[in-house]
């Protein structure tokens, strides 16, 4: 059980967000256990994050830091994102995060739940279906990890960014790509009977949907769009916009 209200926040994209994105999110953490007892990020934290074995991006720090120090006060689950999913052991064993590159198992007091960021489940893009099948690779890890960072960091500038890039991001296919990823989710309720809590994020558009059974389908929405957040319990959920 990680906690009987669980804060659900993701799609940040710190880095490349406005610079009040960053603060807001800094602030949030401190907040958090007003919130809840325990925290979810569901991907993409970063807009590009990579861990290599004695070095991690310098944009990443504040808010590593505030991760820690969250984590003495509160359970903590990351799920990587399309975006951020190289984070080797760094937020298990650094941070003391439960960490699932792709998904998350765990209760919220007394309902299964499961957290996967939804990349690549429903993309209709081939590029972005192959690219995911590239970069999830271990060799692709091995490789890119001989590369100096700011070398690396140049290369997912100038190459990986516009690849990894969302295509629903407004209009008709975003909303497309949020209908696909719900019926994805009832197909996973109706494939796992006893799951309670699907939590979902990638779209970048915040949805709450309750199916029969007292089951609920929940994307926060993304942080950068409003500061958006939301708060999930074994009989209720709820989408939040934070105040800093």
């Amino acid at each position: 059980v990680i906690g009987t209200t669980l804060v659900v926040v993701a799609d940040a994209h710190l880095g490349t967000a406005p610079s009040d994105a960053t603060d807001a999110f800094l602030a949030f953490l401190e907040r958090v256990p007003e919130f809840g007892d325990a925290l979810l990020v569901n991907g993409d934290l970063f807009d590009f994050w990579f861990c290599w074995r004695h070095v991690m991006p310098r944009h990443a720090f504040h808010v590593a830091a505030a991760l820690a120090q969250l984590r003495r006060r509160v359970p903590v689950a990351i799920v990587g994102g399309n975006h951020d999913r190289w984070g080797d052991d760094f937020w298990a064993h650094d941070i003391g995060a439960l960490w699932g590159p792709r998904e998350l198992r765990f209760q919220v007091g007394r309902r299964a739940a499961l957290a996967v960021h939804g990349d690549g489940l429903t993309d209709t893009r081939r590029l972005s279906r192959a690219l995911n099948r590239v970069l999830a690779a271990p060799v692709s890890t091995k490789l890119f990890r001989q590369l100096h960072p700011d070398t690396a960091f140049r290369l997912v500038q100038r190459v990986l960014d516009p690849m990894l890039g969302d295509e629903e991001r407004s209009g008709a296919l975003l909303t497309a790509s949020a209908r696909r990823q719900f019926a994805w989710a009832e197909a996973r309720f109706a494939a796992e009977p006893e799951l309670g809590i699907l939590l979902m994020a990638h779209t970048h558009r915040p949805a709450l949907h309750e199916l029969p059974g007292e089951r609920r389908y929940l994307n926060p929405g993304a942080w950068f769009d409003g500061f958006r957040y939301a708060v999930v319990t074994e009989s209720s959920a709820e989408l939040r916009q934070f105040v800093p």
